[in-house]
């Protein structure tokens, strides 16, 4: 039996959330846009949304059934929730804060948090990842059976996000809990989570680990939210062995899965190279247009061109001397250009 189970019908306001889960003890997130979801799936586990429909294990018992009339309410449901903005009481300390989930393990989270110099803080006086920490602490102080973060990395800068999620990553490998995140970014989910369910519209529409999701992508929607480009164009098969597709501006590209009609063309910035010409390799595919935008992230640089953006090093931008307005030629090899089926299609 799954550390939690759940099967849930929830009527919201312009679709109904329906889906099935089983989270063992791994770290499963849920990825999608705002209003997918996501959130209530969340409040449903912990008790703070009544499903329609469905039923909600954790181990052998039962949280929720609609069928036999079943309802804990939140306080007997041994849930560890941990809020968006984390919710603290800003007028209690850090320690009286982490009380509220349980005071018997206060002295013990301070110290496994690294907060106890912080005990008598607020929460005013605390910086967003010592925030974190603190909601954290509270969450575990009830001594759950399941964690549930709602955006764990959304309340923080950008300058302290990345330590930290390196931070919650290696707790939550510690807790070994089974946990249900769900984040609007691909990238938080890829780095925090076993796996990764990327849901729209109420509707789980693949879920995998996260390479696998890269990998392989469902559909169109899938794709461009992990991360790819997406192109939309009309594909036919070739004497070669490839498929052809003309995209809707006209440019052709190849690539190496089977495709006919219309179909979504999907390539991953880091398939992409950035030269000033087309080289003489083994790339059957060139975009040739002026740079749009250039972003500098950490040592790597993304590049627009055209439809396109392209992930190269801070060294090579550099060296080709990379602005705005420069004509340059995207490419990228037919094994680089996956083909997905589009929704709309």
């Amino acid at each position: 039996m799954a550390a939690l189970a759940l099967e849930l019908a929830v009527p919201l306001r312009s679709f109904e959330l329906s889906l099935a889960l089983e989270v063992e003890r791994e770290t499963l997130a849920l990825v999608g846009p705002s209003g997918a979801g996501k959130t209530t799936v969340l409040r449903s586990v912990a008790g703070l949304v009544r499903p329609q429909r469905g039923r909600i294990l954790l181990g052998d018992e039962t949280l929720f059934d609609a069928g036999r009339r079943v309802d804990l309410p939140p306080e007997q449901r041994r849930v560890g929730l941990v809020f968006q903005e984390y919710a603290l009481f800003p007028h209690l300390s850090v320690e009286r804060n982490v009380g509220f989930g349980g005071r018997g393990r206060v002295a013990e989270l301070l110290e496994r948090f690294r907060i106890a110099h912080l005990a008598k803080a607020k929460p005013a006086d605390l910086s967003g990842g010592e925030r974190q920490r603190v909601a954290l602490a509270r969450a575990l102080a009830r001594d759950p059976a399941v964690l549930l973060l709602d955006e764990p990395m959304a309340a923080l800068d950008a300058h302290t996000r990345a330590g930290v999620r390196a931070e919650l990553q290696e707790l939550l490998r510690e807790l070994a809990l089974p946990t249900l995140l769900v984040t609007h970014d691909f990238e938080d989910a890829a780095a925090l989570a076993d796996r990764v369910g990327v849901i729209a519209e109420g509707k789980i529409l693949q879920l995998g680990k996260p390479d696998e999701l890269v990998a392989a992508p469902s559909d169109a929607f899938v794709a461009s939210f992990t991360g790819g480009n997406l192109l939309h164009g009309f594909a036919r098969s070739t004497r070669e062995g490839l498929t052809e597709v003309v995209l809707d501006g006209g440019a052709v590209v190849f690539s190496t899965d089977r495709g006919e009609g219309r179909v979504g063309v999907v390539v991953y910035p880091w398939e992409v190279s950035i030269a000033h010409a087309a080289a003489a390799d083994s790339a059957l595919n060139h975009v040739s247009a002026p740079i749009s935008s250039v972003v500098t992230i950490g040592n790597r640089v993304r590049v627009r061109v055209g439809p396109l953006v392209g992930e190269v090093t801070a060294a090579s931008a550099e060296r080709l001397g990379l602005e705005r307005g420069q004509i340059v030629v995207a490419s990228f090899k037919a094994t680089g250009a996956r083909l997905v089926p589009l929704r709309d299609a």
